[in-house]
């Protein structure tokens, strides 16, 4: 007999974990706290859906192949809705025949297909399709106040339900398992203290950056301009990157250090338009002969990469309890992997209910373990990663080469020859070797592991091979210097 679950937070987390849940017979009840109907259309919703608990709806947003294929596989009449609705397949396959005459391809290389949709479409087409399921029931305008518990008699404490609050109404919701899919700001830390479970430890760090992204509609019966691979470039002062969405409407997202008074006025209209004009992959986006803005640039920042201990010294702090997506893990929103990773994370959770419906101990360490073979590696990439993204732009804005191979002693300086190999070598390769193309899409889109890149000798030597041609080709310019860009702010304001 299925279980009666509650779900706090009913955005992409937590619908993708009642669409998981219900579709294996479990009863499920979403719990949002925005008081937000869902607007007649994804059309209006982009225009007044207001959804205040969610803010990175305004954003840029990648649904990764990995995100793509679980819902075709699991949900195939969502994936059908979705493609009603505008979104679009973005396919490997087509790219490797575009910029590879000779190309080889594999059958596997069909897995490698991203969804072109924009946040709030997808969330509005996801609502609906849950609603319209008859299997879920989805309350708005709730705020969860606490969790409702059992002693655990010298073990975790036992949860029970939620306490909400609804309008001026007070009442508990009992269930067999409360997720929490409630985001980065969880209460889950409160909620714990107050039954008397051990404290939640974190883990956190600056992602180093904050972001602006500004959305355009291609012009009636305008081609969009040809997509060269990914694009988007990390400078090191900034981040830039081109979002394909559905219905024709695209996005453009700047990132830079939050500790730069300059670069920060990129969050304003004329200072981001500047900007954007000035990245040769951006350029031909935003052509108005091409394209115009329909909206305003949207900022977000105190970003930070953190990590819940939910499952703490071989224990889970709760039984008949667990967070998932950004409530216990949150990385670097730049890579565009929160939706994919909250996803796999809301079909690890049923998966691993349907294999221990009955032991609430044994769910919760089965899914723990899944959590860090399948999430955490990402997580810990997303450290190493904007750890030395910090450093790269300190030494920039310090006026010192962070690719500099040879260190003012004559010794060797290993980070930045890595850095130097990725920035020579595999960035250029990906134009020049399919084998490198599709191995790094296969990692960037969740398909691999991040370590399987860097670490694979084969792959290593075709990288390797691209950095020592860096003599032989002309050097490709993905966008001005540090000091130029500042000149052009500056002016810009």
């Amino acid at each position: 007999m299925g279980k009666q679950v509650v779900v706090v937070g009913g955005s992409v987390a937590g619908l993708g974990v009642g669409l998981a849940l219900s579709s294996l017979g479990h009863r499920v009840t979403i719990l949002e706290r925005d008081a937000t109907p869902l607007p007649p259309s994804p059309i209006e919703a982009f225009e007044t859906w207001d959804r205040r608990g969610s803010p990175q709806t305004r954003h840029s947003h990648a649904f990764l192949a990995r995100l793509h294929n679980l819902i075709l596989d699991r949900a195939p009449d969502l994936y059908a809705s979705l493609r009603e609705h505008g979104a679009e397949p973005l396919r490997f396959t087509d790219m490797a025949r575009q910029h590879f005459s000779d190309s080889e391809l594999l059958p596997e290389d069909e897995e490698i297909t991203l969804l072109a949709c924009r946040r709030i479409t997808f969330e509005w087409v996801l609502r609906r399709h849950v609603l319209d399921s008859g299997r879920v029931k989805f309350l708005d305008g709730v705020d969860v106040q606490g969790l409702e518990a059992e002693s655990g008699s010298g073990g975790p404490p036992l949860v029970t339900g939620v306490r909400v609050r609804r309008g001026d109404e007070h009442t508990s919701l009992s269930a067999d398992l409360v997720v929490d899919a409630s985001g980065r700001r969880s209460r889950l830390p409160h909620w714990l203290e107050a039954i008397g479970g051990r404290p939640l430890r974190e883990d956190s760090e600056p992602c180093g950056i904050f972001y602006s992204s500004r959305f355009y509609r291609l012009l009636d019966g305008v081609e969009p301009p040809v997509m060269e691979g990914a694009i988007g470039a990390d400078l090191g002062y900034m981040k830039y990157a081109v979002f394909p969405g559905d219905s024709r409407i695209f996005s453009v997202t700047l990132a830079a250090s939050p500790d730069d008074d300059t670069l920060r006025s990129v969050l304003r209209v004329r200072a981001f338009e500047a900007a954007a004009r000035e990245f040769p992959a951006v350029r031909p986006w935003i052509d108005p002969a091409v394209s115009e803005p329909i909206t305003e640039v949207h900022g977000m920042g105190m970003l930070q990469n953190s990590r819940r201990h939910f499952v703490d010294d071989g224990e889970p702090l709760a039984l008949g309890l667990f967070p998932i997506g950004d409530a216990l893990i949150h990385t670097n929103p730049i890579t565009g992997r929160g939706c994919t990773l909250a996803w796999v994370g809301a079909f690890l959770l049923a998966d691993a209910l349907d294999r221990e419906p009955d032991d609430l101990r044994a769910f919760a360490l089965a899914l723990h373990e899944d959590v860090e073979r399948e999430i955490t590696p990402w997580y810990d990439a997303a450290l190493m990663q904007d750890r030395d993204a910090i450093e790269v732009e300190a030494l920039q804005r310090q006026g010192v080469d962070p690719f500099a191979t040879q260190r003012e002693d004559g010794t060797a300086n290993p980070r930045a020859f890595m850095r130097s190999v990725i920035r020579e070598g595999l960035v250029p390769g990906l134009r020049e070797d399919l084998v490198l193309l599709r191995a790094f899409m296969r990692v960037f889109n969740l398909l691999e592991s991040p370590t399987d890149l860097m670490r694979d000798p084969v792959l290593m030597q075709r990288i390797l091979a691209a950095y020592r041609r860096r003599e032989e080709r002309e050097p490709q310019v993905l966008g001005p210097s540090r000091s130029e860009m500042m000149e052009l702010l500056a002016r810009a304001a």
